[in-house]
């Protein structure tokens, strides 16, 4: 069983899990439970940064735009932005769609919770700020700019849910190898490994902290895989990423719902 750590609707501190993900169940203070039967809570506290072409079919798709204005060039470092507080759910709360908008871009990826204060890190001790590792949804409005700060797309209300735990670092054997699939409605829509990442976990961490600071707390997204699905109201998805855990959310009309992402 995987040693992981979360949290529980409305319990304030953090929990200690162990995970049995072959037999989908947990144990929290001694108890077995399913995991659909507790009231996950986001399992981050900090800012959550996502990374654009990370992975190597992700850049290949864009073609020869890559050599186009504005950058003419494939990137020399990270391209980052950020998912702000509002957007940030946990598991099996409900995403919103938007009045204007009929499809949402579903987007699986491994994030990286920092355990410590990261600045300037080297690649070969780059692992030794992570605590651990978790789900992320990065829900967007489907849209062609990579260039531009994709705000409205990106940044709306419970596009992305988080969860359900952290599972400790030493727990998962090689974060650079592992299998990501999307369900939705029970259908295999997309499947990719971090394998294919352009900068490993190492490398995306020290790259990034040479020009700005990691806090504790924080998670970094290492990616989003081409071909991205689409899911649309009333779909419910699955992410499942190998060793690490699967996290299930559906999408709801927004006029159905109040959602205020962290409460």
């Amino acid at each position: 069983m995987g040693k992981a750590r979360g949290k529980l609707r409305g319990i304030s501190q953090e929990t200690e899990i162990k995970v049995n993900l072959v037999d989908n169940f947990v144990e929290v203070s001694g108890k077995r439970h399913s995991i659909e039967d507790l009231p996950w809570d986001v399992p981050v506290s900090g800012t959550v940064y996502g990374t654009l072409l990370n992975y190597k079919g992700a850049l290949a798709a864009l073609g020869e735009a890559v050599n186009e204005n504005p950058y003419k060039e494939e990137p020399k470092a990270p391209i980052l932005y950020i998912k702000p507080r509002n957007t940030v759910i946990g598991y099996n709360m409900p995403i919103p769609l938007p009045a204007d908008v009929t499809e949402l871009e579903v987007g699986a990826a491994l994030g990286i919770v920092i355990g410590r204060t990261a600045t300037r890190v080297s690649e070969e001790e780059a692992l030794e700020y992570v605590a651990g590792y978790t789900v992320v949804n990065d829900i967007s409005v489907p849209h062609e700019s990579v260039y531009r700060p994709a705000i409205r797309q990106k940044a709306r209300d419970g596009f992305c849910p988080i969860g359900p735990w952290i599972m400790e670092r030493d727990a998962v054997t090689d974060a650079n190898a592992v299998n990501i699939r999307v369900y939705i409605n029970g259908q295999l829509r997309q499947e990719n490994n971090t394998g294919n990442l352009i900068r490993p976990i190492a490398r995306l961490i020290s790259d990034i902290t040479e020009f700005m600071t990691l806090n504790t707390g924080d998670t970094l997204l290492v990616g989003v895989p081409e071909n991205a699905p689409l899911a649309k109201a009333g779909d419910h998805i699955r992410i499942e990423v190998e060793g690490i855990g699967n996290l299930e959310n559906k999408i709801v009309h927004e006029h159905a719902l109040v959602t205020g992402g962290i409460s």
